[in-house]
């Protein structure tokens, strides 16, 4: 059941900033996927639910256990939990902001983060749309 498995790929390792290495396998990247990269926040936004998820099912015990298995803080993990107060229609839009192509996210953390500690989400709504320009 345990044996061993040989795996066979070409590598190519590549120079970067400061004498790091950077590893590109012979593989091509998949075409299907869309240009760019997905937000920050986006990406904060899920984290912060599968760890809500998982100190709610007892699988992390506590916040101080995920930052010491993040290697973060604990002020860190607090931001980033904060953004499950968020109304649900506000997760959503940051969970499908469009692909950032080039340069800055156009929302970040600390913009959103004051939305997110206020506990009326109707006042949560007028801040969002203030936020990305649609009020």
């Amino acid at each position: 059941m345990n044996e061993p498995r040989t795996v066979q790929c070409a590598v190519h390792f590549e120079r970067e900033a400061r004498g790091r290495k950077r590893i590109e396998s012979g593989a091509e990247q998949p075409s299907d996927l869309p240009p760019g990269r997905v937000p920050r926040l986006a990406r904060f936004l899920a984290l912060a639910l599968r760890l809500e998820q998982q100190l709610r099912q007892g699988v992390l015990k506590d916040c101080a256990e995920v930052a010491r298995l993040g290697h973060v803080t604990r002020a860190r993990v607090s931001q980033i939990l904060t953004l499950v107060h968020l109304a649900p229609d506000i997760q959503e839009a940051i969970l499908f902001l469009p692909r950032t192509q080039r340069g800055r996210d156009p929302v970040i953390l600390s913009e959103v983060i004051p939305i997110a500690m206020e506990p009326d989400w109707k006042r949560q709504r007028r801040a969002w749309r203030r936020l990305m320009g649609i009020a």
